[in-house]
């Protein structure tokens, strides 16, 4: 590029415009643009103040001090800053770089401000601290103060920590219900065939099911001879009589053979009369009983000392044994529509056994509690 110097037929006061056009031909660098038109504007600054100066010189300057004349400096300077900024702004939209860059200058105003209101924010709310860019500042609260809680970062440690607490309160809960099932309870009873057959106590598990509760007094009914009045052979007719011949009816209510004694303890099931079905407690003891090598089946009348002791020590021993019936389910067929079987009715989970009306088969309702 030739640096000729101007001819005397052009006007020496040239635009920014005019000049970046005959400075920046042939440019193809945006950093030679750049640095072209600083010289350029650099250039016409140090001309505008060299004019200034010499119209001060000049004209004699009043001294302000003596008069009322305002001082305009300020105001000229002022509009001298508004010109070079119209003028720098028509520059940037008549050249082909000047979207660019403007575009550049915009972003990082708006980069600038945003950083700005993010700091105006965290200055009005101390107390908490804030990571910006891997930083954290102390004394700085987080920005969205809307959120009442910050969600802890969930890492892989984290995750880990976690799953292993849930798996020791699982372990801990199996260990809690094992010794609950565990518990030997006492359960007295009568066989019920129209009129109460003392039957005795038999030992079971909070843990075991009714079958099993069933299965035991049938071995115990064959021990007692209970009807032997009606057959000679007593102990040959028990050994036909199967659990599924035999009903556990707990008050008015046939408790089905596979549900466990747990389920009614830990629900604290109600049944008629606001009367729980199976009142035992639900924790665990406090001492693991050591097991001892006695009959599971326990009889006031065949028990020595050292059983009956034992069962005394028992949850439940001081039962009434009339509110558990060991009926023959061949005799209730036969009798159900004959009180009380009448109003005995198989055990629903799903029934509110308080709020209901008792009826009989028929229909009629029964005016008065059991």
């Amino acid at each position: 590029m030739s640096n000729a110097p101007p001819s005397r037929f052009t006007s020496s006061n040239k635009t920014t415009h005019e000049r970046l056009t005959t400075n920046t031909v042939g440019l193809v660098a945006l950093s030679d643009f750049r640095k072209r038109r600083a010289e350029v504007l650099e250039q016409q600054e140090r001309e505008a103040r060299e004019a200034a100066l010499a119209v001060t010189n000049a004209t004699s300057t009043p001294d302000r001090s003596n008069n009322a004349t305002p001082n305009n400096a300020s105001e000229h300077s002022e509009a001298e800053k508004q010109v070079k900024k119209k003028k720098k702004s028509r520059a940037k939209a008549l050249l082909s770089f000047g979207d660019d860059e403007g575009a550049e200058d915009d972003g990082d105003n708006n980069l600038s401000a945003l950083r700005a209101d993010t700091k105006r924010r965290t200055e009005t709310e101390p107390g908490q601290e804030i990571e910006a860019g891997g930083d954290k500042k102390a004394g700085a609260k987080v920005v969205n103060s809307s959120v009442g809680v910050v969600p802890r970062a969930l890492t892989k440690a984290a995750l880990r920590r976690e799953a292993a607490e849930r798996d020791a309160l699982r372990k801990q809960f199996l260990l809690l219900q094992a010794a609950v099932k565990a518990t030997e309870i006492a359960i007295p009873f009568v066989f019920y065939d129209g009129t109460n057959i003392p039957g005795g106590i038999v030992r079971v598990k909070k843990g075991d099911f009714i079958w099993v509760f069933l299965d035991k007094s049938r071995k115990v009914g064959a021990d007692l001879g209970v009807g032997g009045e009606k057959t000679a052979n007593v102990r040959r007719e028990w050994a036909r009589v199967g659990v599924d011949d035999l009903m556990l009816v707990r008050g008015t209510i046939i408790v089905p053979h596979h549900y466990e004694f747990y389920f009614f303890i830990m629900n604290k099931t109600l049944g008629p009369g606001n009367r729980r079905l199976f009142d035992y407690s639900a924790e665990a003891p406090l001492v693991k009983e050591v097991d001892k090598p006695t009959d599971p089946i326990s009889m006031p009348s065949k028990s020595g000392g050292k059983d009956l002791t034992d069962l005394n020590t028992l949850e439940g021993t001081t039962d009434d044994p009339t509110f558990t019936k060991v009926v023959d389910r061949r005799w209730y067929e036969r009798n159900k529509h004959i009180y009380p079987a009448s109003v005995w009715q198989d055990f629903d989970p799903e029934k509110d056994y308080q709020n209901e009306i008792r009826r009989d088969t028929g229909g009629n309702t029964f005016f008065f509690a059991k």
